[in-house]
């Protein structure tokens, strides 16, 4: 809102227009003693978050080549802008002010003579800062791509549901015929990595029932499939079999499936979910 500068008599305003509301109340001139400061109202365009995001921004915006930095027209503009940020504050300014002496030295070095042997060993004075901008150019970006990921309490809520009924979702029985196919499966396996050799084990059903229910002591489930080695042999598949069914007929364990068609699980009966 522009106004009247001190010792300046103020406009006059239609009769019944209201100037301005205080408070929900309308004045209808302005007052007499209305005085603005120069510096009440200061507007920023640009926000800078360093010297290397100042640069990038004069680079970008005269349309340079980042790789042929001019350093004389970059020089030039950067220490336009330091001098108004040293007007205004000078601990800010003082991390700039580093970067205006590097880009001075750049200069100097780029316009001083140097004879031709040593020029064309010594490598380009505006390598570190190109090295640097691009660098700093490149994180800039990625901070960008991150930041327009979805983040909780900006993009989204998290929404918490309590509940003090447990949930559980019931398990369509293991029919008899998925059973035969997963066994006969594991047989069609057995088969393929079976070993001709001539031994005489003594297996028991009771010692693999043993093994099987340390084996579920956890409480987690297992694959049907996975309680079977199919290396070990047809004999070795049957007595683990046998076993399988024996500790189903004694309910020490269970056996279930999500649908249809799905794989069996096997567990130890009445087990904790983990």
């Amino acid at each position: 809102m522009n106004g009247p500068v001190q010792g300046e008599i103020p406009t006059p305003v239609a009769p019944g227009a209201p100037v301005a509301r205080v408070r929900g109340v309308p004045m209808l001139e302005l007052p007499a003693d209305l005085y603005i400061p120069p510096d009440a109202l200061e507007v920023f365009f640009e926000t800078f978050e360093g010297p290397l995001d100042l640069l990038l921004y004069l680079i970008r915006k005269a349309n340079l080549d980042i790789l042929d930095i001019p350093m004389a027209k970059l020089t030039a503009q950067y220490m336009e802008y330091v001098e108004v940020m040293r007007k205004r504050n000078l601990e800010l300014a003082a991390e700039y002010l580093v970067m205006a002496a590097m880009l001075m030295e750049i200069k100097s070095r780029m316009l001083l003579p140097r004879p031709r042997a040593i020029e064309a060993e010594e490598k380009d004075p505006r390598a570190e800062l190109v090295r640097r901008l691009l660098e700093y150019e490149r994180m800039k970006l990625a901070a960008l791509k991150l930041d327009r990921l979805p983040q909780l309490g900006r993009d989204f809520l998290a929404v918490e549901v309590w509940t003090t009924q447990s949930l559980s979702v019931a398990l369509p029985n293991v029919r008899s015929a998925d059973l035969e196919n997963a066994w006969r499966s594991i047989l069609t396996r057995a088969r393929l990595t079976q070993h001709h050799r001539v031994t005489r084990d003594q297996l028991s059903v009771r010692e693999y029932m043993s093994t099987l229910l340390r084996r579920l002591a956890g409480g987690a489930y297992f694959e049907f499939a996975e309680l079977f080695d199919a290396a070990r042999g047809v004999a070795m598949l049957v007595v683990n079999f046998l076993a399988v069914l024996e500790l189903v007929r004694e309910s020490l364990i269970e056996v279930s499936q999500t649908e249809a068609f799905a794989p069996i699980y096997v567990r130890l009966a009445h087990a904790e979910s983990g």
